[in-house]
């Protein structure tokens, strides 16, 4: 088997099983804000692709436990508009930064990205 080959199989099986992990938060931050101090070298970085699929999956985990509390009769930790846009990559950053780095350590990324939501768009009591 090529190897060509071989990294397509693998670019088909490794983000089916990303979903399923998630990275704590000060270990993604850490990696975020090293890529942010390279500027617009991080594009070329290979560190970048990860980190953008992790926020991604975060982002998605967050929304499914909204969701899923919406659907069985709870209250959600937070509660974006009809129609809201995606958080824009400064705003992500900012709210990262703002979790203290001793909270950060002990959460993982969906927990993040989920207080970054609330402070977003929190819900009215």
């Amino acid at each position: 088997m090529s190897k060509f080959r071989v990294a397509s199989l693998l670019l088909l099986v490794v983000p089916a099983a990303a979903p399923a992990q998630s990275m704590n938060a000060e270990a993604f931050y850490k990696r975020a804000m090293a890529l942010k101090a390279k500027g617009p070298m991080a594009l070329m970085s290979r560190d970048l692709q990860p980190v953008v699929r992790e926020a991604r999956a975060a982002g998605l985990r967050a929304r499914a436990l909204r969701l899923a509390a919406l659907a069985e009769g709870h209250r959600p930790r937070y509660c974006p508009p009809k129609g809201s846009k995606r958080i824009g990559n400064e705003e992500f950053l900012n709210g990262m930064t703002a979790i203290p780095s001793v909270e950060r350590a002990a959460i993982d990324m969906t927990e993040a990205m989920t207080r970054i939501m609330i402070r977003k768009f929190p819900c009215s009591v």
